[in-house]
């Protein structure tokens, strides 16, 4: 049965299609006869109980010269809309936090994907915590004394904010690191909330692997490979992305994962994995889909629909 479906997102204008995965999402929706709307947060609206948005009628295609087509933007009740897809890209400020009190609203009568409780009491690198041994030795803090600690017990470690994205102030602390002073004060000045501090993973150089798994079941895998003289492996930051199978040791951290996901209704959720560690789960807007792809994975994007379709009959 065709299903009405809202994308809630950055303005698809903005967007790379070539690597989106919410492009991906609404090119296989299309495909399979779903009507598309398209609309940006700021325009949702609350009163009382009803949500309701300015939605855009879209049309997309598979080309980068000419990847959209708009309509008229009309006034609709988020509540008559059969699937929301909460894709905006962080940072997951107090104004993503908003959108999804305002969508858990109209979930589950109009499944948001994924639910918007989970989302925001599962931010990436807090939900991981809940898996501490899977994880490399992490500490969640801004005070200075338990990160000098935490440095010398660990030797190198990686900062980062615990709310950042995309690869954004991850910076790494050598031993003898004349700049640690200079960028703690960084931070204070920069993030009001606590930081991660995490033990440096020097396999990082090999890659960080993006594991994508569908309603809490393995879906396909991407390693990302930093540039040369770059920490980073977002490809975004310039990584490369290698196709990879699953050593099993990440088997085994998918299958620890998976029930959690399933249980809290986040059906797309993208982990990373270095070394065998796990580092982070994202679960806002997970990115990876049209990577997979274009190293002949598999279809996620049909998967996910596959999933959506069932959830909505049944």
């Amino acid at each position: 049965m065709p299903l009405r479906v809202a994308v809630q997102m950055d303005h698809i204008s903005t967007i790379n299609m070539a690597g989106d995965s919410a492009f991906a999402l609404m090119l296989e929706a299309q495909k399979r006869g779903h009507t598309l709307y398209h609309y940006t947060p700021d325009r949702l609206a609350m009163n009382a109980d009803t949500v309701t948005a300015r939605l855009e009628p879209v049309e997309v295609r598979d080309d980068p010269d000419d990847y959209f087509t708009l309509g008229e933007a009309i006034r609709t009740d988020l509540g008559d809309i059969d699937v929301v897809l909460m894709r905006q890209d962080p940072p997951f400020d107090l104004s993503y936090i908003a959108a999804t009190h305002m969508l858990e609203k109209i979930h589950p009568k109009t499944l948001v994907v994924n639910d918007p409780a989970s989302v925001r009491n599962a931010p990436e690198k807090l939900f991981v915590t809940e898996f501490t041994d899977l994880m490399p030795p992490t500490l969640i803090t801004r005070d200075r004394s338990e990160i000098d600690a935490f440095r010398a017990e660990h030797g190198e470690i990686v900062m980062k904010p615990l709310f950042g994205h995309g690869g954004a102030a991850v910076f790494r602390i050598t031993n003898d690191d004349l700049n640690y002073g200079s960028l703690y004060d960084f931070f204070a000045a920069t993030f009001r909330e606590p930081w991660v501090i995490q033990k440096f993973l020097p396999n990082i150089k090999h890659g960080d692997k993006r594991i994508l798994l569908v309603d809490g079941e393995f879906a396909g895998a991407v390693n990302r490979v930093p540039a040369k003289g770059d920490l980073r492996s977002n490809m975004v930051r310039g990584g490369a992305p290698k196709e990879s199978d699953l050593t099993d040791r990440e088997r085994e951290i998918c299958a620890r994962l998976g029930p959690a996901l399933r249980e809290r209704g986040l059906l797309l959720v993208g982990i990373d994995v270095i070394d065998g560690w796990l580092t982070e789960i994202n679960v806002t807007a997970p990115t990876g889909i049209r990577a997979v792809a274009k190293l002949g994975g598999e279809d996620i994007a049909a998967l996910v629909w596959d999933t959506i379709e069932a959830k909505c009959a049944g």
